[in-house]
């Protein structure tokens, strides 16, 4: 456990936006922050898709894992995060809760036709994310060192 504040992404089933989502605010918050992802209904696997999609970035995912929401509901997590409808409603309130935020998302894992076609939808929410995550984990920085 860390002394930084727990971040807590949730999506439906914790596979591919909320992963990603993760690995973005890891990046931008790693000095002020703990950040998780989890799912309301995991699906206990990370996709191949967003595992390629970050990988082009030099983020690997490999060692990511879907988990539930349960896992963190005897944790303080200060702020949580959804990234898709279902998760937002079914989000329970968590120990130390100060924020809560919905950031909608369209999902990846929908996407129809040839990988190619697949992967580039992948690539369209990845960036999506990029930008909203690290633009938040460079806010909370900012914050934090600003109070020092």
């Amino acid at each position: 456990m860390s002394d930084k504040p727990l971040v807590l992404i949730l999506c439906t089933g914790n596979s591919c936006r909320s992963q990603m989502a993760e690995a973005f605010l890891k990046k931008a918050g790693e000095k002020s922050l703990e950040v998780a992802s989890a799912g309301s209904k995991p699906s206990g696997f990370v996709h191949p898709l967003a595992i390629e999609a970050m990988h082009e970035l030099g983020i690997d995912l490999m060692d990511a894992r879907s988990k539930s929401l349960e896992e963190f509901l005897n944790r303080e997590v200060e702020t949580v995060i959804t990234v898709c409808g279902n998760a937002d409603q079914a989000c329970p309130g968590f120990p130390g809760q100060v924020r809560r935020y919905h950031w909608g998302f369209d999902d990846p894992a929908l996407a129809g036709g040839t990988k190619d076609e697949q992967l580039e939808i992948f690539r369209q929410v990845r960036d999506e994310l990029q930008l909203v995550f690290t633009a938040y984990g460079c806010g909370r920085v900012d914050s934090a060192t600003a109070g020092t």
